[in-house]
């Protein structure tokens, strides 16, 4: 039977919890980051996640990812990770389902689009996005912009690629009225958290490639840890019909992956022996990792992708379009915010040229794939009613 490890003294603890920017009664029935996940999960920018590109537009099947599907797949690998380790699960949860509301539509196109458009005005980062999301943009409650996460939650947010030693400015100038400690490396949790979208990406992109039949499930034969994962699960049953054995293989490299995880960062914490979330936080590098072997065959799987899946000539067609259409949107309301919303053309108006392009970034930054298509017509096309 599983029984739950105790917390590690490593582990971020309520007890030296450093609170929120807006001072709250702490709940009853709930900790600090179940009080933080619950405020991700219930925001309008994660519902959105649901019709945003993960690597297919939305529209291009039921079954592919979306962000808000992988969101919660990385969710479901940070806990796991998480518990074996002995950290707090509720906080990892709570940045797993964060960590990519800053997306804007039509994925990683959407953002380059983005930030080539906003570069003149400093340009466009999904994850400095999250953060104006949850601090600024959410508008939920009477006393405060944003959502009033925790400090730990927003520290492990903004660090969710490592320290940060030159920061955007949304990250700077927030940093400069609430201290996140930029320079150092993030919580074991928030470690957890980031590593858990690798396994994530892997497995499902995988699995959304062999879908679409951008691949075939033979050309994963010569890839560490997916062609023994594959194997193992030919032998498993000799006649096991494709989609089963799709899912037995992904199965079998989810494991892998999470098993070596645990051992090796298990390792890693037992020679360092931390006392404090704040001895993960001023080590020199990463305490969450992979085995040397694993991290090899970490990087021979994001090869294939990028070069099978990422850069595949359908994947590169509607990227191209995507970025049009992105790229029209900023020119047409950037030229003339008078075609906003009521609310937003409001915001727009109050700062002079930076301002109305950080607020067109913003509108545009929050839109489905869905919405962003309808919007492109209403603005250009004369038969559509706007």
């Amino acid at each position: 039977m599983f029984v739950r490890p105790p917390l590690a003294p490593y582990a971020v603890s309520a007890a030296t919890a450093r609170g929120r920017l807006h001072h709250e009664p702490e709940a009853n029935t709930r900790s600090p980051w179940q009080r933080d996940r619950d405020r991700v999960i219930h925001s309008s920018a994660f519902r959105k996640l649901q019709y945003k590109t993960q690597v297919f537009v939305n529209h291009e099947g039921d079954f592919y990812r979306t962000r808000l599907t992988h969101s919660l797949e990385v969710s479901q690998v940070a806990r796991s990770i998480s518990r074996a380790l002995g950290l707090d699960e509720d906080l990892t949860e709570a940045l797993a389902l964060a960590h990519d509301l800053g997306h804007p539509p039509f994925g990683h196109a959407g953002e380059e689009a983005l930030n080539v458009s906003m570069k003149p005005w400093g340009g466009f980062d999904h994850n400095a996005q999250s953060l104006r999301i949850v601090t600024l943009l959410e508008s939920r409650y009477a006393g405060w912009d944003g959502l009033n996460l925790t400090w730990e939650t927003l520290e492990g947010l903004v660090k969710h690629n490592g320290p940060l030693r030159h920061p955007v400015p949304y990250i700077a100038d927030y940093n400069d009225r609430h201290r996140l400690d930029l320079h150092t490396q993030p919580s074991a949790e928030a470690q957890v958290a980031a590593i858990a979208d690798d396994v994530a990406y892997h497995s499902h992109d995988l699995d959304d490639g062999l879908r679409a039949r951008l691949f075939a499930i033979d050309d994963l034969k010569h890839l560490p840890v997916v062609g023994d994962s594959l194997a193992a699960a030919r032998k498993s049953s000799l006649d096991v019909p494709p989609p089963r054995l799709r899912h037995e293989m992904l199965r079998r490299v989810i494991d892998a992956m999470v098993s070596d995880l645990i051992a090796e960062s298990g390792r890693r914490l037992a020679k360092l022996e931390p006392d404090s979330p704040d001895a993960i936080r001023r080590h020199k590098h990463r305490v969450i990792g992979f085995s040397p072997a694993m991290a090899d065959a970490n990087q021979a799987i994001k090869d294939f992708l990028f070069a099978r899946m990422y850069r595949h000539w359908r994947v590169n067609r509607m990227s191209a379009k995507a970025k049009r259409l992105t790229e029209d949107l900023y020119r047409l309301l950037h030229a003339d915010p008078t075609m906003l919303p009521d609310d937003w053309r409001a915001r727009a108006g109050e700062g002079g040229m930076q301002r109305s392009a950080t607020i067109v970034g913003d509108y545009i930054a929050g839109m489905t794939d869905r919405y962003a298509m309808d919007e492109h017509k209403r603005l250009t096309d004369i038969s559509v009613n706007s």
